[in-house]
Formats: structure tokens, sequence, C-alpha cells
């Protein structure tokens, strides 16, 4: 295995919730609640989960955006989550993030050369002050950017040129480990598909560990090695790619899977999808044992008041871990090879010569049928004559 950079142990971010006067703490909201997972050199570690499970905030707790409540992060097997100062500055400077918004996290005010070139600034030793410029525009290339623009404001730029920018800036000071929160999901899909695309070429090139945090489970598995399921502040389940997108053991990743739409339409209908019953628990009062439990169709007594471990559980293959009593794998549908799959009958007559008023020429030229499309011939050349000569004059066309 390759080295662990990166090793989260048991992370803990609770917020406290005040009320009154005298801003009293009176309870808690537990955004991450032990969290615990190694990300290796070189690897991609997909995190996903509903909105509001806690993924943002585990992020910023990586980068020490935000102080954990507990648990620590080590870098390279270097603890830091006690260090201050000139320390914290030396060691953040291998563990950079993308931000979700290139709208908002670009400052409008400045060009993209000083966007990009800020980290110069912080971190003086790694550019020589005069050679930011030159290294400026090497960064912007290197992200698919003219060079040439870098005098230009956010505003001259798209989206995604935006979030070309934010990768850059990220890179500049050639980190070890990236983390990307949800860095795709303001794009288009045609844009979202070319920054996954730079983004794995700067990881081969540069040799980065990602850390993708989505919600898109189509793009987390196209770009992920492992990947990890969170659910209300906790981990539900964590292994390679496949293993948890083919045969996922736990009951929330089964039901987020079946969720997703199946660009085959043969396949509509083919497979069961799950629906989770309730709302989501909020994190400030979180539910005893399982916190699943309260939507999950296997719960049992003991899921109420025993908490589930992320360990390793069988999954008809191997093994991966999952934190589930009753860990079972469940067959995902394939999309890959339908060949064995009868087709659905509503979409079997898609052929050309089977649409109304549309009959195969000589040749397979498609021709018109005049019979079908008019009742009579004569008909339609004398109605648009008619609606011609019904519109005002300063609307006819000459």
């Amino acid at each position: 295995m390759p080295e662990v950079v990166l090793s989260a142990q048991n992370l803990v971010k609770h917020y406290p919730i005040r009320k009154g006067v005298l801003k009293r703490t009176v309870g808690q909201v537990k955004a991450v609640d032990g969290v615990t997972f190694d990300l290796h050199k070189g690897e991609t570690l997909g995190i996903v989960g509903e909105s509001g499970c806690g993924k943002s905030t585990l992020g910023r707790l990586l980068m020490r955006l935000e102080d954990p409540t507990s648990g620590s992060v080590a870098f390279q097997g270097e603890d830091w989550s006690g260090a201050s100062g000139r320390e914290m500055r030396r060691l953040r400077r291998n563990i950079q993030i993308v931000f979700q918004d290139p709208y908002t996290s670009l400052n409008p005010r400045m060009t993209v050369g000083d966007i990009v070139g800020e980290p110069f600034e912080i971190h003086p030793d790694v550019v020589p002050k005069g050679g930011r410029r030159k290294r400026v525009q090497e960064l912007l290339d290197l992200v698919g950017l003219n060079p040439e623009h870098i005098n230009r404001y956010p505003h001259q730029f798209s989206g995604g040129q935006r979030q070309r920018i934010g990768i850059a800036r990220g890179i500049a000071l050639n980190p070890s480990v990236l983390i990307c929160d949800e860095p795709v999901s303001a794009l288009d899909v045609s844009v979202q598909a070319q920054v996954v695309n730079l983004m794995e070429k700067l990881q081969d090139e540069l040799g980065l560990a990602y850390v993708f945090i989505a919600h898109d489970l189509s793009v987390v598995r196209h770009i992920s090695d492992r990947v990890g399921v969170m659910y209300l502040g906790r981990m539900a389940e964590l292994g390679e790619e496949d293993e948890v997108y083919s045969r996922p053991t736990h009951p929330y990743t089964q039901a987020l899977l079946s969720a997703v739409p199946v660009p085959d339409p043969t396949l509509r209908g083919k497979r069961e999808q799950i629906v989770l019953v309730g709302d989501v628990p909020s994190p400030a009062n979180p539910p005893s044992g399982c916190r699943f439990h309260t939507r999950c169709w296997k719960a049992q007594d003991r899921c109420t008041t025993e908490e589930p471990q992320l360990v390793l559980r069988p999954d008809g293959h191997g093994e991966h871990l999952s934190a589930c009593h009753f860990a079972e794998a469940r067959a995902v549908v394939e999309t890959v090879d339908v060949s064995d799959v009868q087709p659905d009958l509503r979409f079997s007559t898609t052929d050309v010569a089977d649409i109304p008023g549309v009959d195969d020429g000589p040749d397979g030229v498609v021709e018109e049928r005049s019979d079908v499309l008019h009742d009579d011939a004569d008909r339609a050349p004398q109605d648009i004559t008619r609606l011609v000569d019904e519109q005002p004059d300063d609307h006819r066309t000459p």
C-alpha cells in the first residue's frame, strides 16, 4: 500500500446552541461525530451523503479551517491538531482546498494574477519575487486557461473557468493533498466533465491525493479510488469504489444507489427502488444506537440501543468497512451489459418507420407521407395564405 499522507482519527466537531440574553449553551449540533480514515499518496477518496451530513465540515476540519472538538488530524504522521502560528503555516501549504462556489470563492476586486499569486505572498520561499508572474502564467496554462488573461477579473470568466482559477490557486504551492469541497456541483454537466478530467490529469502529473466531497454519486464513482458514505456526521460505509457501488452492505448506501436514475430506458422498471420513510433526524438530537434506524427497514431492538461500529463485514466477494449490525450485500442493477435483459416494450418501437407520418424512402431516405400529414393536399397552402392575409400590414413578410 502507498504511504499514508493524511490520517483522521475520531474527528468530532460540535457547534454549541446558545439561547437567551446570556447566550447559555443549551445543546450541541453534532456536525461530525467520530470520523476515522486514512488517505494514501496519489489516491482519491470520495465522500458522499445527503445535504447536512457533515461532508463540508469534515473538509474544513482536515484543512484546520475549523478547530475540532476532539480527535486528531495527522499529515505524514505529524499531528497538526494543536499546531499554531508558524508551524500551522508550514503544514497548511501541504494541504489546500478548492471551494464549492466559484462565484464567491474569488475576490472580485483582484485580478486573476493576484488571486493565483496570493499564496506566494504568504509563502515567499516557494517562488522568488521576480519569477511569480511567470509562475502564475504557467499555472493558468496548466489548468487550461489563456496565460494572457492574467490581468482580467473574475467576472470576465465563465463558471467553469472560475473553477479552474480556484484549482490553479489550490495547486500553486505544490501541495500533497487537495480538499475538493463539491467543486463541480455548481457547474453544467458538460463543464463538470471537463473539470473532472482536468483534476485527473493534474493528479497524474503532480501526484496529488484528493479528498473529493460531492453528492453526485456518478461523479464520485468516476474519479474515486475509495468511497466513504456519511450519514448524520458519521461514516456509514467505506471501501473501494467497486465494493461500495456494486456490493453495498449498509442499507443507507443501498437506498442512495437505488435512487440514481438509470440512463438505459430498457432497464426502467427492472429494479426495485428503495424508498426511505420519514425525515432525516436533526443533528442536534440524533437517535440513540444506530443513527439510521429511524428510517431503516432492517431495524430491530438492538439497533435502537447499540451503536454499530465501522468494521470489516462480508460483502459476498470479500469484506469492507460497514457500520450496520445486519450488513448484507444487495445486488445493484448494472447498466453496462444488458444483452440478456428483456427490453421494455414501451421503448421497443423507436424505428423511423414506426413513427406516424414518416416512411423510409429508397436507400433509407426518410420521406414525409402527405396522406397522413394532411387530409387534403390543397388545404395547407390555403391555410397559410389565409393566416398571412389576416396579419396586419406592418407584420406581413414581403
